[in-house]
């Protein structure tokens, strides 16, 4: 991986990689659909595409400049598609055990429309006895009366999408808010006391300096937010940025990465000085004890996800499948009463142990009994030369009797974890 942030997209969401996955499977996911559940805790995520502008970072699905009528149109199909998919046979009857809105901006939604989209999705999923229920914020579309409604409407999770403070950083990278709404939203959700609360950050972003970035932490640490997830500013090659340099010939100016790491390993000392505890390579915690994330958690350790919306993913009985990537297509599946999977994946056996593993070493450290007790293969047998050579890189703080990364490990981990992948799999690639 050079030094340099070159377009590509190299956080690592899931194994095998993307380009993987085809239509040709899309027969295999409904025939796992329409089989015996498996043990697996089963989660929700659905996908809500809508944002008051595309950040110029953005790779997701997103569409701004939406009408109302857009909204309801889509909030009926996830409401449709959520009656399609808890009528599954792997999926009819089981409790969900978490839930995640994503986007987009879920807080996009009107309180008038996020509590007709809740009611309908409650007549499929219920999620009363679910651990967790996140939903994501953008401070702009907050209000105090909106932010009480997401609290009566059940989301036990809020994650303010904050990423800077400054606010020509936050506009040079075509963020929606500036830092007056962070703290405005900032007061009410702490006043509506939810049971857990995160802030995220990009350390990296095109006109970070160390003295901003420094800014923008100190100040999230006057926040006393119950976790911190902390990114390194990439390049997916659907980016603004990208385009804007492939058009113009100018590069883009975002931070190389040794000085993302050095960044984001000086803002982990802060935190770990104040208190905080890493929970992996970009999350802190206040308290350990108190604070978990059981959508990180779950999905990474194999659960079964139902994925509702537009271009969402999702994973059942060790299938991957995505929906269909464009509106029209996906609106008009669901229309029509068909399930919108446009592609997936079929993973050996062996394949779906490299996923646990390397989702799991994200948080710094890896429980291989579970992995050998699940899958019948040690993974410190089966790469020993990977494990020893990360040990000697510095990497690693040690192999027995679990392998335990170091603070540098953690803050490249995504560069690390394309070792123990097959060889078919070893490019790096941007996210579709």
């Amino acid at each position: 991986m050079s030094d340099t942030t070159e377009p590509g997209s190299y956080f690592v969401a899931n194994y095998p990689p993307f380009s993987q996955w085809h239509a040709a499977a899309v027969p295999t996911v409904l025939a796992a659909l329409a089989t015996e559940a498996t043990g697996e805790p089963l989660g929700l995520y659905l996908h809500v595409p809508f944002c008051r502008k595309r950040c110029k970072f953005c790779y997701f699905r997103v569409y701004t400049d939406t009408s109302a009528t857009d909204v309801e149109r889509y909030s009926q199909a996830l409401s449709r598609e959520a009656e399609m998919a808890s009528a599954c046979r792997a999926v009819a009857g089981r409790t969900l055990r978490y839930v995640y809105f994503g986007g987009g901006t879920p807080s996009f939604l009107s309180v008038k429309q996020l509590e007709r989209l809740v009611a309908g999705l409650h007549k499929s999923f219920g999620w009363d006895h679910a651990e967790e229920v996140t939903f994501e914020c953008e401070p702009g579309t907050l209000a105090e009366s909106k932010v009480r409604a997401l609290k009566s409407l059940g989301m036990t999770r809020i994650s303010l999408g904050v990423e800077n403070f400054d606010d020509n950083i936050l506009e040079t990278n075509g963020r929606a808010h500036l830092s007056a709404e962070i703290f405005r939203a900032w007061e009410w959700i702490k006043s509506a006391d939810f049971l857990s609360t995160n802030v995220d950050l990009i350390a990296g972003m095109m006109g970070e300096t160390f003295s901003s970035w420094q800014r923008t932490v100190e100040k999230t640490l006057a926040m006393e937010a119950d976790s911190v997830t902390i990114y390194q500013m990439e390049l997916p090659l659907n980016t603004t940025f990208v385009r804007d340099s492939r058009d113009t010939g100018d590069p883009t100016a975002v931070a190389d990465w040794p000085t993302k790491r050095g960044w984001v390993d000086w803002a982990f000392a802060r935190f770990l000085e104040s208190g905080y505890s890493i929970s992996s390579a970009y999350t802190l915690v206040r308290n350990s004890e108190q604070v978990h994330f059981r959508y990180r958690d779950m999905l990474w350790q194999g659960s079964d996800l139902v994925s509702l919306g537009v271009a969402s993913f999702g994973h059942i009985s060790g299938l991957h499948y995505q929906n269909e990537t464009h509106w029209d297509d996906y609106l008009g599946a669901v229309e029509a009463g068909r399930l919108p999977i446009q592609r997936g994946y079929a993973s050996s056996h062996r394949e779906l142990l490299i996923r646990e593993m390397v989702l799991g070493l994200k948080r710094g450290e890896l429980d291989v009994a579970r992995l050998a007790r699940k899958f019948g293969i040690d993974p410190l047998l089966e790469w020993a030369p990977q494990w020893q050579a990360l040990l000697l890189e510095g990497h690693l703080q040690q192999i027995h009797p679990w392998p335990l990364l170091t603070r540098q490990g953690l803050l490249q981990i995504d560069a690390l974890l394309p070792r123990f992948y097959t060889s078919a799999h070893s490019q790096v690639e941007s996210v579709p």
